[in-house]
């Protein structure tokens, strides 16, 4: 792994352009149609000019999709009915082609990179193309000690920012979060609770479809693990204490991609959580984050809201791998699309309204 440093790039997360976001509202509103006509299309290419610093804003592609990989402790606590080996199983099918992101990236010309920052068992069949970047082979148990250690957390982001770093020293110009960890709604539910200050009821979700009782006991599982640090803990500490390794890949992820200017296109509630630590780490990473959905498990809404963000997409997805923002992308882009090829009234020679 190349020699990174997060808190160095976290230091160059810095506010996207006021200049620039004044110029596209104001071009907004020269553009051929009722002005606010196009909705969140609108706010998004506000977004994209802000973040590229310049009006109108280059259209985000090339694309990659990161997929990290890792599993959880957890699990043996009882928190989902699935096997942990699903998870290196799931690595396999990415790497196949064969997985729900793997046909939404096609559709949509998509890259998509497999990272293994911490699965617990061997993956089966060709591994050819996975990115191995093991820190630990799964975290810890929550319900009992700390998923990681201080140290493991940083080694997990940085991780993840070599990643974002690598595809965008390979052209990307827009980034897009996928995960796959077996039980890891438990550490985002609970990193969710953490960071937004609510209780493990409200945020605490079906996840892969468990019963009542399972439920339960997911939500006392983390309403114990919270109680182990203080309310004033530093955001690396929560991370450790009741995170996981994908999370953590995942935040650094999301702040190399801040640090270096351009759009980062967030999936579901492990995704969501992984922006809560990106943002409590570096606090101008919300400007560059965009929804691509809001998933169906509730501490992704609270965690929208925690971070002011607009879903794109409102599908009831629960799916996780990235696929949720993946479909996103498309429209992300016409955002930028529009407000580059749409002719003013002036150019148009079209009457605007007559406020007269």
């Amino acid at each position: 792994m190349p020699d990174v440093n997060f808190f160095t790039v976290a230091h160059a997360v810095f506010p996207t352009n006021d200049a620039a976001r004044e110029a596209a509202r104001a071009l907004q509103d020269q553009l051929t149609k009722p002005p606010g006509s196009l909705g969140l299309l609108e706010a998004l290419g506000i977004q994209l000019s802000a973040i590229a610093g310049v009006c109108p804003p280059p259209v985000p592609e090339p694309v990659t999709i990161a997929v990290f990989a890792g599993d959880h402790g957890v699990v043996a606590s009882g928190v989902t009915p699935w096997p942990q080996e699903v998870t290196a199983q799931m690595v396999a099918n990415f790497l196949s082609g064969g997985a729900a992101i793997n046909a939404i990236a096609r559709h949509v010309g998509a890259e998509v990179l497999v990272i293994d920052v911490g699965v617990a068992t061997p993956v089966p069949g060709n591994t050819e193309g996975l990115i191995r970047r093991t820190v630990a082979l799964g975290t810890q148990n929550l319900a009992l000690v700390a998923a990681m250690t201080v140290e493991q957390a940083q080694r997990a982001l940085e991780v993840g920012v070599e990643i974002a770093q690598r595809a965008l020293n390979a052209g990307a110009a827009m980034l897009v979060t996928g995960d796959m960890g077996i039980g890891n709604t438990t550490p985002s539910a609970a990193l969710i609770a953490a960071f937004t200050k609510r209780s493990s009821h409200e945020v605490t979700g079906r996840g892969t479809g468990i019963n009542d009782e399972t439920l339960a006991l997911k939500k006392a599982v983390i309403e114990g693990a919270l109680r182990r640090f203080p309310e004033n803990a530093a955001p690396l500490e929560i991370l450790a204490e009741v995170g996981g390794l994908e999370i953590a890949a995942l935040a650094g992820f999301i702040v190399a991609g801040a640090a270096a200017r351009v759009p980062v296109l967030i999936d579901g509630v492990i995704a969501v959580a992984a922006a809560l630590v990106a943002s409590a780490l570096a606090p101008a990473v919300p400007s560059y984050l965009i929804a691509g959905h809001r998933s169906s498990e509730p501490g992704a809404s609270a965690g929208l809201a925690h971070l002011g963000l607009t879903p794109v997409l409102d599908l009831s997805l629960r799916l996780g791998e990235g696929s949720g923002a993946a479909l996103a992308i498309p429209l992300v882009q016409a955002a930028a699309k529009l407000m580059r090829e749409m002719a003013t009234f002036d150019s148009a020679g079209v009457s605007g309204k007559d406020d007269g």
